[in-house]
């Protein structure tokens, strides 16, 4: 049973994840982003497995002609990477790192682990239709007082909530 809460401050976390998103506009000219880095891997993997396809799909055609010196090599995936490696360091400093699945006692881990397979597998779907994910179409449309980003926002939280009581009980 755990008795520490090793998280960090979620003031000084929202207020680092503002001053980040301005470095990145400023160094980037554009702001915070994950679903083009799923993008970017996708195309290089049907890129390597179906070359041909690659070359003759619209989609595909036009994503690696807008990305130069190759598709792995967008800012993007490196900006994925890192929050990969900074979560897992960040588990390991706080000691929060384990092989344990949390979920509710009356499901099994097997059921919550399909669920957030299918609720990710969902999202992306969605980030695609909407033209970006939560960071770069509400986070980052929100700090350009992007009137789309405040309606994604909002679509976001008012989905999440009307949802909540429907799929409260696979992490509750």
């Amino acid at each position: 049973m755990k008795t520490q809460n090793n998280y960090m401050n979620p003031y000084l976390a929202g207020f680092l994840l503002g001053l980040l998103l301005l470095v990145t506009f400023v160094v980037t000219g554009r702001g915070l982003g994950a679903s083009g880095a799923i993008k970017s891997v996708v195309v290089a993997g049907v890129e390597t497995v179906a070359p041909t396809h690659a070359k003759n799909a619209e989609f595909y055609k036009e994503y690696v002609a807008s990305h130069n010196e190759g598709v792995l090599k967008n800012w993007l995936v490196f900006e994925i990477l890192g929050v990969i490696v900074g979560a897992f360091v960040s588990g390991l400093v706080a000691n929060r790192l384990t092989w344990k699945v949390e979920h509710n006692p009356k499901i099994k881990s097997r059921t919550r682990l399909i669920a957030a397979l299918f609720g990710g597998m969902l999202f992306g779907l969605g980030a695609q239709f909407g033209r970006g994910c939560t960071s770069g179409a509400a986070l980052s449309g929100m700090a350009v007082l992007s009137a789309g980003g405040v309606l994604t926002m909002l679509a976001i939280f008012a989905t999440a909530y009307a949802l909540a009581y429907i799929f409260r009980k696979l992490w509750i």
